[in-house]
């Protein structure tokens, strides 16, 4: 089992390895791609707009020769590994870092039309068909007197941009291979660390499905798996507690049972072979009546036995704040009041108020409390919860400004399965148990819980419990 387990992860995690390794090498690989490509593009137009407005200008208005131009920029050309043009609005390339300046052998490019490349400010292809292979490219106006005069195009071979991304995509395959490793490592040294505690649990689950309850768990560890073990010794001691009770109930029951029987089944046998004369039979019948009813008794003490009395009995009495519930009960509630426009006012009497009982269960009866007053409020209302002290007592309040209930009902909504008229409510769902489980948690408390309630105003439901100090 532990092995299947292990091979599962494994696999999994092999998985997800390869799955995003397919992404960098596709996704990212373009990803990166593309932000090279848009910082290159940048740098160029840039570079291509300082040429305009300075060398280029200059040469249209005289201020330099075309030999110096070409100088000038033949040095950042080789600076950059670029193509830098000069040319004219007609498509002849007078200037070619790339060329020898041979003014009478200039090249003209076919179907010259700047608007053709579109609103981008660079682009990557063929430029007009002039290159074989792809390259960046940018141009940008030279303009004088608001006349284009001419276009400077600055050119990089898109292989450059290849092999950098290349490099840059290499640097991020190392890195992704050393974290795989590591994590491959860690998932290795979980499933051993898991193992050896997880085996010891799985045991004793084996011993406790074949009725060994006494075996216990040796996890000594202070994690999940530890409180896992714990658990289950727990629920074993409980179970073989439990077992121990069974079987000491069913002799005792036993026992009690088969005397009266005994007794019964042997005078009726005496009457019936005439061993018993006549004269004699209403005795011993008064006698088996006599045993009639004790096993009566004996019935409806074991039915007393099945209903145990609730009142504080499985109760696990504890000190705590009710404040501090009331607020975490509410926050509970934020997605369905979010939804209803419904808020919660919470009127506290103190910062702490500290009261003695279950805490689980007085948890319920708050939850089940603010669940009904949502259920029948109106949309765009408020609920109140609030606690007061008196008497050395502490009452809570959960008061809405719903529906309400009418007079003829509110001694019938304590009973179990009883439910209003749907109609009068928006939510339609329920069990009807809500307030019978209210009601016998409060009572086992030795508290009492009221209601408050008027049609078409809302309805208040109020109870106590014992004020205790700060533990």
């Amino acid at each position: 089992m532990k092995k299947k387990l292990f091979w599962k992860f494994l696999i999994a995690y092999i998985l997800i390895g390869i799955t995003s390794f397919i992404l960098i090498s596709t996704a990212g690989s373009r990803l990166l791609e593309k932000e090279l490509v848009d910082s290159h593009s940048m740098s160029l137009y840039k570079e291509a707009s300082r040429i305009a407005s300075y060398q280029a200008a200059r040469y249209y208005t005289r201020g330099i020769t075309l030999e110096d131009t070409y100088n000038n920029l033949a040095a950042l050309s080789d600076f950059q590994n670029s193509e830098i043009w000069l040319i004219s609005t007609d498509g002849e390339i007078f200037l070619n870092t790339e060329a020898d300046l041979e003014s009478e052998q200039a090249e003209t490019l076919e179907n010259f039309d700047p608007i053709a490349l579109g609103s981008d400010y660079y682009t990557v292809g063929r430029f007009f068909q002039h290159f074989d292979s792809d390259m960046l490219s940018v141009m940008v106006p030279v303009t004088s007197n608001l006349n284009i005069r001419g276009y400077v195009a600055i050119h990089m071979p898109m292989t450059d941009v290849y092999q950098e991304r290349e490099a840059l995509l290499a640097q991020v395959y190392l890195l992704f291979l050393v974290l795989f490793l590591i994590f491959l490592s860690v998932l290795v040294l979980l499933a051993f660390v898991v193992n050896r505690p997880l085996k010891r649990i799985i045991r004793g689950a084996q011993e406790y499905a074949s009725g060994n309850l006494t075996y216990n768990i040796n996890v000594p560890s202070n994690d999940e798996m530890g409180y896992l073990a714990s658990t289950l010794n727990y629920m074993s001691d409980e179970l073989n507690k439990t077992g121990e009770y069974q079987r000491k109930f069913v002799a005792n029951v036993s026992h009690d049972f088969r005397s009266p029987l005994t007794s019964i089944k042997g005078y009726v046998e005496a009457i019936l072979d005439g061993t018993i004369p006549q004269e004699m039979q209403e005795r011993y019948l008064n006698i088996v009546l006599f045993e009639t009813d004790r096993l009566n008794k004996l019935t409806k003490s074991m039915l007393t036995l099945n209903n145990i009395d609730t009142k504080g009995h499985f109760l696990d009495i504890t000190s705590f704040d009710i404040n501090a519930v009331i607020k975490d009960t509410a926050a509970s509630f934020e997605g369905t009041c979010t939804a209803k426009r419904i808020s919660i006012e919470l009127l506290l009497a103190a910062e702490t108020l500290y009261v003695s009982a279950d805490f689980g269960k007085i948890q319920q009866v708050l939850y089940n409390l603010i669940d009904n007053a949502i259920k029948f409020s109106d949309n765009n209302s408020t609920i109140q919860v609030e606690t007061t002290e008196k008497h050395g007592k502490v009452f809570v309040s959960v008061k809405d400004h719903g529906v309400g209930i009418p007079r003829s009902f509110i001694s019938k909504i304590w009973d179990r399965f009883y439910k209003i008229d749907a109609s009068r409510g928006k939510d339609r769902k329920g069990t009807g148990l809500g307030l019978a489980i209210v009601k016998e948690i409060i009572s086992a408390h030795n508290q009492n819980i009221n209601v408050v309630s008027t049609v078409g105003a809302g309805t208040e439901f109020i109870f106590s419990l014992d004020k205790t100090k700060q533990q």
